[in-house]
């Protein structure tokens, strides 16, 4: 069970994520502060609570209290909620795992209690060792790299020192034991830059990596080796690499794995490396969306042959949220109306899509789909 405490000077803030997190399984609200100087003395006396929702402008300063939470509180996650867009910048470089803007939605929320349950496990007070800058009792290092990028480990998380060291970092994960060339770093990373400020940014950003994996005992993992760099992970959990591995252990989905199927969607907690959007990630940013598009589908046309509709509803909309334009969603949910008899749900649903393409592409849905509307709506015609 995850604890969480509130941190906000709006009581209404308190009571609108309480409901929302009351609907969520495996979390417990176990305190509600309006100022920081309470919340701090409460933690310190409860080092089994594991996440702390932030507001930045409340008394006290959201800000200066993770940077107080990460002296003294290492096993504490911190999720700032707040309507100032403008700090998220100074938060992350303060290593929270996440930042949501109100109002909250219900599944951005749903993905960051997610992300927040699977680091857990290693940030657990007790779990950290006498020297924490010993590599070998630095214990399983997560990396976090759906829908953000963090690393953390029973001694703590990575506070970046800079942005460019985290895309470094998140640039040599995705070549992990390989090498990979200065010249690339360069031409990759630091695109648009003289050659020679380019090559003495990339000396200066690969020493601050170091400098932030080094509280971690993690330094020596960025290894230096023909005029290229490799990233050597050992007794590791990437995110990414997990969710890959269980949506193919999964193959066919039906009635006897579609519970697992449905904690497997859970994992996919955002693209790849969040709204950092890194160019040269594109390809793999895709890939991993795609396969989670396949699962979804998937999984959505198990749960409507087994009837479930509601189920399989709340995940194609969790879909077509991610992409308005995505023909399958929009298939399948109709279809979802077609088993439930839901006649004007279907034909909103389809009239809605029809106005989006056209002003977004100016064109009109494919044949295919409009005759499955025409076929959706003949069929509860003849219930009738």
């Amino acid at each position: 069970m995850m604890k969480v405490v509130l941190i906000d000077d709006e009581p209404a803030m308190h009571l609108i994520m309480r409901m929302m997190l009351a609907k969520l399984p495996g979390v417990t609200v176990a305190g509600a502060f309006t100022d920081t100087a309470s919340a701090l003395a409460f933690l310190q006396d409860n080092r089994d609570i594991g996440l702390a929702f932030v507001d930045i402008s409340l008394p006290g300063g959201g800000l200066a209290f993770a940077a107080a939470a990460a002296e003294t509180m290492s096993w504490l996650q911190i999720v700032f909620v707040t309507s100032h867009k403008e700090f998220a910048l100074e938060a992350y470089e303060l290593s929270v795992i996440d930042y949501l803007v109100k109002p909250v939605s219900q599944e951005r929320l749903q993905r960051t209690v997610t992300r927040a349950i699977a680091g857990r496990g290693a940030l657990q007070p007790e779990a950290q060792p006498a020297n924490p800058h010993n590599s070998a009792v630095s214990g399983k290092l997560v990396i976090t790299a759906l829908g953000d990028l963090s690393v953390s480990s029973s001694v703590g998380r990575v506070k970046w020192i800079s942005r460019k060291c985290a895309e470094l970092f998140a640039y040599l994960l995705l070549h992990q034991g390989k090498r990979v060339p200065r010249s690339r770093l360069v031409a990759e990373i630091f695109a648009g830059m003289r050659q020679d400020n380019a090559e003495n940014y990339l000396n200066t950003t690969v020493y601050q990596l170091r400098k932030s994996l080094e509280p971690l005992g993690m330094r020596d993992m960025v290894r230096s080796e023909n005029d290229g760099y490799a990233l050597d992970l050992h007794n590791h959990i990437v995110d990414y690499a997990e969710f890959a591995n269980q949506v193919e252990e999964l193959g066919v989905i039906d009635s006897r794995n579609v519970s697992r199927a449905l904690q497997v969607e859970r994992l996919y907690t955002g693209e790849l490396f969040g709204d950092k959007a890194y160019v040269w990630a594109m390809y793999e940013t895709e890939h991993y969306a795609k396969l989670y598009t396949s699962l979804v589908v998937s999984l959505a046309e198990a749960l409507i042959m087994l009837k479930d509709t509601t189920a399989a509803s709340k995940l194609l909309y969790k879909l077509k949220e991610r992409n308005p334009l995505d023909e399958t969603a929009m298939r399948l949910l109709m279809s979802v109306y077609g088993e439930t008899g839901d006649r004007k749900s279907l034909t909103a649903l389809y009239n809605d899509y029809v106005r989006l393409v056209n002003r977004e592409l100016g064109i009109q849905p494919g044949e295919e789909l409009r005759r499955w509307y025409e076929r959706l709506i003949s069929q509860l015609s003849v219930k009738k």
